[in-house]
């Protein structure tokens, strides 16, 4: 694969881009990371597009934005298949525990090359808790995420742009569970600090993040501090002697249960939010295609995370939100009506609220949307706030550059 970073010049930016790049080195010097990342690296440029990038009654052609959309979604997918491989080893199906693989075979690939699946058979039963299912959900969530990345670096590459490849920054020490192979990684998955406010965002009939809608954590404990979504040692994810789960590997598969569903929320707000600025109806059919299998993603996670045990290890403690209490509050009501609205586990589908103007009714959607509460910066900013980065600040400099190119681009009529 070639890299992303060619020889030239960064895109022109507006005014209003010297103002996304003034807040990005506000936000590495001063925020979660406390650190400058700068990279000696050259950015993506344009290249020289082809005469394709049409399709019948379209004629716009593929602009710079369009490009720059694609190149950060690319780098964005390929991201989230490292992290997403980093699971499937250790928790995807195998025949090594009991109704963790059916009959179809077990074909996770990257770049032709198999991955090994299952490693941990301790944290395979205690994902099985969350659902029965989790391990083929994980090899199939994978699977997509690298098919994501693959398609979209040869689109850019079918267009005469070049493709994304970050596995210069693969440097963060993989689990050393056995069987995993001991090569760096783009994601760390050890020190999470895992948004749940997901879950109460979809539930509310009267806010909405892209009206100025605030939400409440499912999971409290999850978004204070550091906690792993996947064991580090043999020992860690070990059985107790009579076959039950520790509750410290309990709490590591929820943790990761609840994770799965931020990442792919975070999947399913962006493609429709960029969406709105791309000009080719070619490059508009791929966001729209490619988006919706996010959300299928979600609400997969989204059903599993909520048969998470009512546990607790140490400081983090995962609520029974079938109690009919807020967890953040201990009281029965949430924002005027009954905890069970916002809490009980089986309400995943898109609650009727607020959109465009309140004077127009409630309508079930998927939020956030909107390109001026979210878009690729905001998705690489709560990336790092969830940890991901936290051995790797080299990549963050890279992703947020990719990122303001791509929440620069306008829709060319």
């Amino acid at each position: 694969m070639n890299s992303t970073f060619i020889k030239g010049k960064a895109m022109d930016h507006s005014g209003s881009g010297r103002k996304h790049a003034a807040n990005r080195r506000s936000f590495l010097k001063n925020g979660a990371l406390g650190v400058g990342a700068a990279v000696g690296v050259g950015l993506l440029t344009n290249g020289s597009l082809t005469s394709g990038g049409q399709i019948e009654n379209d004629p716009a052609p593929i602009t710079k934005g369009d490009i720059a959309i694609l190149t950060f979604l690319s780098a964005l997918e390929q991201v989230e298949a490292d992290l997403w491989i980093q699971y499937a080893e250790l928790g995807g199906p195998t025949t090594a525990v009991a109704g963790a693989q059916g009959l179809s075979a077990i074909d996770l690939q990257l770049n032709g090359k198999a991955i090994s699946t299952g490693l941990s058979a301790g944290y395979v039963t205690a994902l099985q808790v969350l659902d029965g299912d989790m391990p083929q959900y994980i090899a199939d969530n994978t699977d997509d995420e690298i098919s994501h990345h693959r398609f979209l670096n040869n689109y850019l590459q079918s267009k005469g742009a070049s493709p994304v490849d970050l596995s210069k920054y693969a440097i963060v020490p993989p689990s050393r569970v056995s069987g995993v192979p001991q090569t760096g990684r783009l994601t760390n998955l050890r020190q999470l600090t895992v948004d749940t406010t997901w879950w109460t965002r979809l539930r509310s009939d009267n806010q909405n993040p892209d009206l100025g809608g605030s939400f409440e954590n499912a999971v409290p404990d999850l978004a204070k501090g550091q906690h792993p979504a996947i064991p580090q040692t043999d020992a860690e994810a070990a059985l107790n002697a009579d076959g039950s789960i520790p509750n410290h590997l309990q709490a590591i598969a929820s943790t990761a249960g609840f994770h799965f569903a931020f990442i792919e929320q975070g999947g399913s707000s962006l493609y429709p939010a960029l969406a709105q600025k791309v000009t080719n109806l070619e490059v508009l059919r791929v966001l729209l295609s490619i988006g919706p299998s996010e959300a299928m993603h979600f609400q997969t996670w989204h059903d599993k995370a909520g048969n998470a045990p009512n546990i607790t290890d140490g400081d983090l403690t995962f609520p029974n939100l079938n109690a009919g209490i807020d967890p953040n509050t201990g009281l029965t009501t949430f924002n005027g009506n009954p905890a069970a609205d916002a809490f009980q586990t089986n309400l995943i589908m898109p609650e009727p609220t607020i959109f465009l103007d309140p004077k127009l009714g409630p309508v079930s959607i998927l939020r956030p949307t909107s390109t001026a509460q979210g878009g690729a910066v905001a998705s690489v900013v709560s990336f790092v706030k969830d940890g991901l980065f936290i051995k790797n600040t080299g990549i963050v400099d890279v992703l947020m550059r990719l990122a303001e190119d791509a929440d620069e681009a306008r829709r060319q009529l």
